[in-house]
């Protein structure tokens, strides 16, 4: 991974693509964009990209095959950007694997500092994946392949299920997850989740962590969802 972040831009929108891509070389991106899900296929090939800006309402292949299937083939921090609002939109996208979901109007304020971040957890990401360790910044918190291990040592023992779920929220972790995203990563896309199945791993997860005086780092956030509490900087 290179020392600046590389930015690809799906946005068939000339005048929106060319201010993105103006706005955030002007912040030290290294930046190319394409109008259409083909043409950015062709020119990825040629032109590496770390983070992905995706427009939904694309001509021909749309944004949400294009976040699925970039979600398969790598590593890609990936952002929606969409005049498409509803909850059933931004669900689906973030189910599907975006890293944001960003209504048009895009607050381009709000953009930089979501790509800096994402950019953040990336290169962490690129460390951990190349060395097999965390660097020293790094969270304290270790996922590791069917277990949970907390700053202290002490190891959490996860079924498939239960590691698919930390997983996710380690993944946005100090940020609230809805339980309807969480489904949607678990099980796939619905029009009208069973939130319920979420509630049932939940339970099972903090009652084995009760019983084994695990320090499990979730928290309900009433009405909103669930965030797994980290101390990363």
């Amino acid at each position: 991974m290179t020392d600046n972040s590389r930015i690809a831009i799906i946005e068939d929108n000339d005048d929106l693509r060319e201010e993105l891509m103006f706005f955030l070389q002007s912040r030290g991106h290294s930046v190319w964009g394409q109008s259409s899900a083909e043409s950015f296929w062709k020119q990825l090939h040629r032109t590496p990209a770390d983070i992905v800006l995706v427009d939904i309402g694309l001509p021909g292949e749309d944004g949400f095959s294009v976040i699925e299937y970039l979600r398969t083939v790598g590593s890609y921090g990936l952002i929606v950007i969409s005049a498409r609002g509803s909850r059933d939109d931004q669900l689906r996208g973030l189910g599907l694997g975006a890293d944001h979901y960003l209504i048009k109007p895009i607050n381009f304020a709000d953009l930089a500092q979501i790509v800096q971040a994402l950019w953040s957890r990336l290169q962490k990401q690129s460390l951990l994946d190349t060395t097999g360790q965390a660097p020293a910044s790094a969270a304290k918190w270790q996922l590791e392949h069917n277990s949970l291990k907390a700053p202290d040592g002490n190891t959490l023992h996860l079924t498939t299920q239960e590691h698919r779920l930390i997983e996710a929220l380690y993944r946005h972790r100090n940020e609230v997850c809805s339980k309807e995203m969480l489904h949607n990563l678990l099980f796939g896309y619905e029009p009208e989740p069973d939130i319920h199945r979420i509630d049932v791993i939940l339970n099972r997860l903090r009652s084995k962590a009760r019983q084994q005086h695990f320090p499990l780092p979730l928290r309900t956030i009433f009405g909103k969802g669930v965030v797994l509490v980290s101390h990363d900087p």
